[in-house]
């Protein structure tokens, strides 16, 4: 079994406004300096999965077929095998 963390996030020179709004708000809020701020999504994601080389290909398939969109958006995956369940 592994275990996917996979961050999203707009590409460099995406505007991103919700991430401008956050910006602003922060500074209204006291919270100096804040220079920007820019908002993804993370997804963990657990496969029936032992091999690392084919848990990494189906993942790239999901991010490029549903969770990014490739066209304005970027994604990295972390793989780790999943914490075992039983304790010894």
């Amino acid at each position: 079994m592994i275990r996917a963390k996979i961050h999203v996030t707009l590409k460099s020179g995406i505007l991103d406004p919700q991430g401008r709004a956050i910006q602003q708000s922060l500074g209204t809020l006291g919270f100096a300096g804040v220079t920007g701020v820019r908002v993804g999504k993370f997804l963990e994601i657990e496969l029936n999965q032992d091999d690392p080389v084919e848990a990494e290909a189906q993942l790239k398939a999901m991010c490029e077929t549903l969770l990014a969109n490739t066209v304005i958006e970027e994604y990295q995956c972390e793989l780790a095998p999943h914490p075992s369940r039983h304790s010894s």
